[in-house]
């Protein structure tokens, strides 16, 4: 029976002796973490340019709309519209185009969204049928 004792004693010192965590020895190694940004922009939002309900255009009707773009920081880019599927002349001061450096809105990203305000203007005309006339405006964003 005193042997049983002892062995039992032993064999909980041993298990003492594995659990102690100041004798646990460690290990440690580093590694990299890496991200690459490229240059890149996103239309973030449009709002349609609504010149309302309108009787006889003996008037100027004017517009506006919004549009959001997001670049990466420092990224330069030019904002174009084309001049939709119905195209005419504006009186408006500035005609926006797609030909960079000439009829584009130049910026410089900040990686935030960047609001734009888009002027719209139906000039006096002799006044077509009564319908709701739609167009669509395509935006390019070169960077």
């Amino acid at each position: 029976m005193q042997a049983t004792s002892r062995r039992r004693r032993s064999l909980a010192l041993l298990c003492l002796f594995i659990a102690d965590p100041a004798s646990a020895a460690t290990a440690t190694s580093t590694f990299k973490v890496q991200l690459t940004l490229t240059s890149s922009c996103v239309i973030n939002s449009t709002a349609t340019l609504n010149f309302g309900s309108q009787g006889v255009l003996v008037a100027n009707v004017n517009g506006t709309s919004t549009l959001a773009v997001q670049c990466t920081n420092t990224t330069p880019y030019n904002i174009g519209l084309d001049q939709g599927q119905a195209p005419s002349d504006s009186n408006r001061t500035v005609l926006w185009g797609n030909t960079v450096g000439t009829n584009t809105v130049a910026a410089i990203g900040t990686g935030a969204s960047q609001s734009y305000t888009i002027y719209g203007q139906v000039p006096p005309q002799n006044t077509p049928a009564p319908a709701v006339y739609t167009d669509t405006v395509t935006v390019t964003v070169t960077y």
